[in-house]
């Protein structure tokens, strides 16, 4: 007689789950999620711009303005320009000083275009489909000017929008962010003259790219670069890391020289000393600078940017600083201990920069895949499905717990094929990367949906049947029943233990297990 075996769960027999989640993770590692969509205007110093800018990735993981710089070799000359910027200052001004300047609006895709006139340089200047001189950009009523609202006192956003010196400043820069369509337009002297807006110039970012502005232009920015991917935030120094590049600004530059990803120099002819800095030069913390323990959330988050992306010389003015958003909800006492004590200038260095076709833009970067989402019992030993590849020297490997209700223990973190458990019960989310120490960190997850129902599983041979189940609380009792549907079902078996075997007879039999 042919025997047959049916061997089921009692409560559950779980289904796995064979999709991947598809996860968009930024270059620390950060589960971005699904990027919000923008149906009106929203300030930057809400919210609800937080919400959505945390969803964005801005400038691809493999950016300049993303990359990690803290493995990068010194300038040869890095000593010679730190004493350069630092002498090239009063002795009053050779400690970090930190402005609330950039601020910017987020538009929806369909905000209508507004005709803006480029009075300065028109000629580089990205017009959008607009009439030389003049740029077609989507400008919101409510787009705020350098400075507003914490540094143009009483003034309102209207009256700072029109003021054409004075309230706001001199530089007057504006940016405009378009989430969904991943633009950033981005001004300079920026006012609204009755109905008509003016700026000396306009550069539209694309930021799902590392292309550069043509050779030789400006942007808002003298060294050309992007304001908005540069610029300090209240929603990323509130979870503690500034993951990207800050723009600093240095008395001088040298003349007739800039350094990827800059495209612009702004300098006197004269300044051809070899230890000024050039545009876009890169600059970094140092890493043994000691951050005290009592200073704020704000300053460790800003000054571990500092140390891992570092600061990408942007202009020059009359002091050594950095842009912070001009957020009302920046703490009293967010940045006080790097205004004093302060920072000195020394405690930076220059590193050699990276082209663009180097570091991570250069071929061969690491892959990871930290396989399919499952649906496990908790006391099972998960094995995981990870996948690195590769080209060159192997990166290392690691696997963490993202998020979840309790521990994640793994085998061995450092291999993509290991095995995991879990604590308790809930959804957790494991991330893999793959770290070459050059190209951006490579990273992806997977979501274990971890339940204390029973999975049950069963092998024969020729002479006996071996059951296996995980999950539930023992004492564990094995029943059998002679057909299905089963009018009965008889008890063989009670065990603390998760396995039993039993000899084969000439039955049909069908086996269930049933726990506390």
């Amino acid at each position: 007689m042919k025997r047959t075996w049916l061997v089921i769960a009692a409560s559950l027999l779980a289904a796995l789950s064979r999709t991947n989640a598809g996860e968009r993770i930024d270059q620390e590692g950060r589960i971005l999620g699904p990027l919000a969509v923008v149906t009106n205007s929203i300030l930057f110093d809400t919210t609800n711009a937080d919400a959505v800018v945390s969803t964005m990735q801005i400038f691809p993981v493999t950016s300049p303005y993303n990359e990690n710089v803290s493995g990068l070799p010194l300038a040869t000359n890095s000593s010679a320009i730190i004493a350069q910027i630092s002498s090239d200052l009063p002795s009053s001004r050779r400690t970090l000083r930190l402005f609330q300047e950039m601020n910017y609006v987020l538009a929806p895709d369909n905000q209508p275009l507004a005709p803006i006139d480029f009075f300065d340089y028109p000629d580089q200047s990205d017009l959008n489909g607009g009439t030389y001189p003049d740029g077609a950009y989507p400008i919101p009523t409510n787009m705020p000017i350098e400075g507003w609202p914490t540094q143009t006192g009483d003034e309102t956003l209207t009256q700072v929008e029109q003021a054409t010196n004075g309230v706001g400043g001199t530089d007057r820069h504006g940016i405009i962010v378009q989430p969904g369509a991943g633009f950033s337009f981005e001004t300079w002297m920026t006012f609204l003259s009755g109905t008509n807006w003016q700026a000396a110039n306009g550069a539209i970012f694309n930021l799902n790219s590392n292309v550069s502005r043509p050779a030789g232009w400006t942007s808002g920015d003298a060294a050309g670069l992007s304001m908005f991917g540069a610029v300090v935030r209240f929603d990323e120094c509130e979870r503690g890391m500034v993951e990207h590049a800050c723009r600093v600004v240095v008395e001088r530059t040298l003349y007739n020289n800039y350094i990827y990803p800059a495209t612009h120099y702004a300098s006197a002819s004269s300044n051809t000393q070899s230890s000024l800095p050039s545009m876009g030069q890169r600059l970094r913390l140092h890493a043994g600078f000691m951050v005290p323990t009592n200073w704020t959330t704000e300053e460790k988050a800003l000054l571990a940017g500092l140390k891992k992306y570092g600061a990408l010389v942007a202009d020059n003015g009359g002091f050594f600083s950095i842009s912070i958003a001009p957020d009302d909800r920046w703490p009293a006492n967010a940045f006080d201990d790097i205004s004093s004590p302060g920072i000195a200038i020394t405690n930076f260095e220059v590193v050699q920069a990276t082209g663009p076709t180097g570091g991570p833009r250069s071929p061969g970067a690491p892959t990871a895949s930290a396989g399919p989402d499952e649906s496990v019992g908790i006391s099972q030993a998960i094995s995981l499905q990870g996948y690195v590849s590769f080209t060159g020297s192997a990166p290392a490997v690691l696997w963490k717990l993202y998020s979840g209700p309790g521990t994640a223990v793994f085998a061995n973190a450092t291999q993509t094929n290991t095995t995991v458990s879990f604590s308790a019960p809930g959804v957790y989310t494991l991330e893999i990367s793959a770290d070459d120490g050059v190209h951006a960190v490579a990273y992806d997850a997977a979501v274990f949906t971890v339940n204390n129902s029973l999975s049950l599983s069963g092998t024969a041979d020729g002479s006996g049947i071996d059951l296996t189940w995980f999950g539930g609380a023992g004492p564990f009792v094995v029943q059998r029943a002679e057909s299905l549907p089963a009018t009965s079902w008889s008890d063989i078996l009670t065990t603390s233990v998760q396995n039993a075997s039993f000899p084969l007879t000439n039955q049909t039999g069908f086996f269930r297990i049933l726990s506390q």
